[in-house]
């Protein structure tokens, strides 16, 4: 069992920077892929990033972006503090949108899958708006 709470969301102007934390109360931290998932008015889910569990070959995890956000955003976990950040750069009008991060246990080493259906827990959400 994983809790998720995010925080970090609010309101940015065109090209600026946010960074969303994540944090999680549960054990075993180091063996969920993680994810960062946004919704907009009207727009369906959208997996923005993952991060997978520690493997044997990469103990910080693989990661994976939407093409949307690619060399913009970054994803990192810290699994000492139970924490997967999203550092968003270079904001878009078009980012606006409810973020969520999600968890889903992969002991053996996950894929870092951008499907929402993949991930069994779910954040509350915060909101990122992007304006001016």
């Amino acid at each position: 069992q994983l809790q998720l709470v995010e925080s970090g969301g609010g309101l940015v102007q065109p090209g600026g920077s946010l960074r969303l934390s994540c944090a999680a109360s549960g054990s075993a931290f180091e063996l969920y892929d993680l994810g960062w998932f946004r919704q907009a008015p009207g727009k369906e889910h959208e997996g923005v990033s993952s991060i997978t569990s520690r493997d044997i070959t990469n103990k910080d995890g693989s990661t994976r972006y939407a093409d949307s956000v690619k060399d913009r955003f970054t994803i990192s976990r810290d699994n000492a503090k139970n924490t997967v950040y999203l550092q968003m750069n270079s904001l878009k009008p078009e980012d606006t949108a409810v973020y969520y991060c999600a968890a889903v246990f992969q002991p053996f080493g996950g894929v870092g899958s951008l499907r929402s259906y993949e991930y069994k827990y779910w954040g509350q959400g915060t909101q990122v708006t992007v304006s001016s």
